[in-house]
């Protein structure tokens, strides 16, 4: 499941990031805040109209603001962190 699709207040951990989908600078960005493989993340609120602008996201225990298409690039699982497909 892709960040953008999860629950809000759902906890997750990062499965994959497609790095690709994102520039050297956003990738960079997101790196500095913690996001990475096996990290903890939760959707908290989804601001601007009808919900479709950015992700309020807690990542370990920082809250951040994350782009929709940036959240689309990562993608997570619900399960514990030992539960890897």
């Amino acid at each position: 499941m892709r960040l953008s699709e999860l629950p809000l207040r759902q906890p997750a951990y990062v499965d994959m990031i497609d790095w690709t989908a994102l520039s050297a600078a956003e990738g960079q960005r997101l790196r500095e805040f913690g996001l990475c493989e096996g990290a903890s993340v939760e959707a908290l609120h989804h601001g601007g109209l009808l919900g479709r602008g950015p992700i309020a996201c807690r990542v370990g225990r920082m809250t951040i603001a994350m782009r929709r298409n940036h959240a689309a690039a990562v993608t997570v699982r619900t399960g514990p962190e030992e539960e890897r497909p």
